[in-house]
């Protein structure tokens, strides 16, 4: 069980809403907050609090306690100004953790110079993300921890790597990444590989590295 703690969602638009749905299914606290009337009794039944509020009316937002919320998502959509003011807010009333949602790269880079703690475009990293699995099949899945370290979990299916230990196999030295997990055709886990551990055909090994390695790795195993 994740451990609980408080979320505030501010626009309650598609994005916002699943950002809302998803957390209330991880079982988390949420408090919903939109300017439409109609958009707040829609969630009220669902979210711990639903409230109609300006995003721009730092007395509405210090009134909930906003500074208060362990996470604070900022998704308002296509009002600009409205994100950036939200944003300058929830950071001055003290909110730790304030994630928002940008419409462009130049929204994102305000997002950022004001003190948003993370910022997504989810329609470009999507789409990112899409490119990148078509073009490197054998990447199952990936996760960008920084800009620049990656980890993904790449699918072995190169002969030459079958039946050899991580040690004859060298990951480290020849392709510039580490191999933290391995992950058998059956789906046994092993979380701590040694280095005389052997790769099996088409075992699935999570790795650790500059996503052009990885991208480079992908080549090779598949």
């Amino acid at each position: 069980m994740a451990k609980k703690e408080s979320y505030a969602v501010i626009g309650i638009g598609q994005f916002g809403a699943s950002i809302c749905e998803a957390l209330v299914q991880a079982g988390q606290e949420v408090l919903a907050i939109d300017s439409s009337e109609e958009v707040v009794n829609e969630f009220a039944g669902s979210v711990m609090r639903a409230v109609i509020a300006d995003a721009q009316d730092e007395d509405a937002l210090r009134d909930l306690d906003i500074g208060s919320f362990d996470h604070v998502y900022i998704s308002i959509g296509k009002n600009v100004e409205a994100s950036i003011m939200a944003t300058l807010i929830a950071k001055e009333l003290g909110a730790p953790d304030v994630i928002c949602r940008a419409e462009n790269v130049n929204h994102a880079r305000v997002l950022e110079r004001i003190g948003a703690d993370m910022v997504v475009r989810p329609e470009h990293d999507l789409a990112k993300r899409l490119i990148f699995q078509q073009l490197n099949p054998s990447v199952v899945d990936y996760v960008t921890l920084s800009k620049e370290i990656t980890l993904a979990e790449v699918n072995i299916n190169n002969p030459k790597f079958f039946n050899k230990t991580l040690d004859e196999l060298d990951f480290r030295n020849r392709y510039n990444v580490n191999v933290i997990i391995i992950v058998s055709k059956d789906d046994e886990v092993n979380q701590m590989p040694q280095a005389n551990d052997v790769i099996q055909p088409h075992d699935k090994i999570t790795v650790v590295g500059q996503l052009k390695d990885i991208r480079k790795l992908n080549d090779i195993v598949s």
